[in-house]
């Protein structure tokens, strides 16, 4: 009976710590996000001048290049791909490793 009730508090414990490091990715994901600019142009659930985050990330799902897609479009920028206007270029005044989060924290939200 011990050994049951130890196995049930363990997989509770798992199941809040998992809950609570998906939020604070969330977190991290946004704030990098505001810190490199990203906001002034997109937000992760609502269309703004570019696409959400959200559609964003199902575009690209499933996509084994999605990740060296979106670095690249991140860094360069670029027009037309979402017919919505000018993405800017990103590099170099967002650090590459921040060009590589934001771009798994992108791909991390396909659902």
């Amino acid at each position: 009976m011990k050994s049951r009730w130890l196995i049930g508090a363990g997989a509770a414990a798992l199941l809040f710590s998992a809950q609570s490091h998906a939020a604070l990715d969330m977190e991290a994901g946004k704030a990098l996000g505001k810190k490199s600019g990203c906001f002034a142009c997109h937000q992760v659930e609502t269309k703004r001048v570019g696409p959400s985050w959200n559609d964003v990330a199902a575009k690209y799902k499933g996509n084994a290049d999605a990740k060296k897609v979106l670095v690249e479009w991140i860094k360069k920028g670029g027009t037309g791909r979402w017919q919505m206007g000018v993405m800017p270029a990103y590099s170099p005044r967002v650090a590459d490793a921040d060009i590589d989060q934001l771009a798994d924290f992108i791909i991390s939200l396909a659902k």
